[in-house]
């Protein structure tokens, strides 16, 4: 069985994070998503806002294979954690770590990355403005990653430039009504009640 694993910070979802889905969806026999807290970023939602837009992005998610599910039980500071989790979980599985390219230079700065590296295999995406640079590439597989980059190129869309700018058009419209629900993201253009 062939499992991707998919953890996001989610500060909010977009539709990008919903197309990748949508990919790996037709890719792998099973694909665990869940919203996590990077230490290497900081959030402006709690976690608990971010677990629920996330579930409401797969629930919007229309797969004939239902092969999709948030696996919130797996969010963990530190990737290596989580994959024990996972493991206990999956006990035959094959793991693909699933990250954008936008994370590929940090990943030599994540915890123990060289025995994560053993243990997975890693799935790079494609994102516009993110080109793969070759030279994080090779470092990423100079400590042991063997490193798959998709033939898939994520939306134009981000979580930033939705917190930036109200970039509603990144956004799904159940993710958007809970954003309004809950008085989420107050600062932006689009809200004058912050």
């Amino acid at each position: 069985m062939k499992v991707a694993l998919f953890g996001t910070s989610a500060d909010p979802p977009t539709a990008g994070h919903q197309a990748v889905i949508r990919w790996l969806s037709d890719h792998f026999d099973w694909v665990a998503v869940w919203a996590a807290n990077n230490p290497l970023k900081s959030h402006q939602t709690p976690l608990e806002h971010r677990v629920a837009m996330l579930n409401f992005l797969i629930l919007d998610i229309d797969s004939s294979k239902h092969n999709i599910a948030l696996e919130q039980e797996l969010s963990h500071l530190r990737t290596l954690e989580t994959l024990e989790k996972a493991k206990k979980r999956w006990s035959e599985a094959e793991f693909t770590l699933v990250v954008g390219s936008d994370l590929l230079a940090q990943l030599p700065r994540w915890y123990r990355i060289e025995d994560l590296l053993q243990q997975v295999q890693l799935l790079v995406i494609p994102r516009p403005r993110y080109a793969i640079d070759e030279s994080n590439l090779h470092i990423v597989q100079k400590l042991g990653g063997k490193v798959t980059v998709a033939k898939f190129i994520g939306l134009d869309v981000s979580s930033t430039a939705y917190r930036e700018n109200g970039d509603r058009e990144a956004l799904t419209p159940l993710v958007v009504d809970y954003i309004h629900k809950e008085h989420l993201y107050k600062c932006l253009p689009e809200n004058l009640t912050c």
